[in-house]
């Protein structure tokens, strides 16, 4: 993986923060406001270092949220509003 710097991590931690609720924003959405060069850097900082952050707002370009964390995440996003069509948030109503 690339090398990413500590303002790099700062950046998307911040852009994570600033989701409101009720709103997504794809992992693409966000690599490319911070400059990176692919989403899955993204989603290294959101394992490494996200716990404290609305990371169930960020969501692949697909909305389709990862089958291990699927559940939990539709069950956040629902209780602010985030209706999935099946198991897929349409991103065309709530990306922001």
């Amino acid at each position: 993986m690339a090398k990413v710097t500590e303002e790099q991590v700062e950046a998307v931690r911040e852009r994570i923060a600033s989701i409101p609720p009720g709103r997504v924003r794809t992992y693409g959405d966000i690599a490319d406001e911070v400059g990176l060069s692919s989403p899955r850097i993204v989603g290294w900082v959101m394992r490494t270092d996200a716990s404290d952050l609305p990371w169930y707002r960020v969501v692949p370009a697909s909305g389709r949220p990862a089958p291990h964390i699927a559940t939990r995440q539709l069950e956040l996003l629902r209780a602010e509003g985030v209706l999935a069509d099946g198991d897929r948030i349409p991103l065309r109503d709530y990306r922001v």
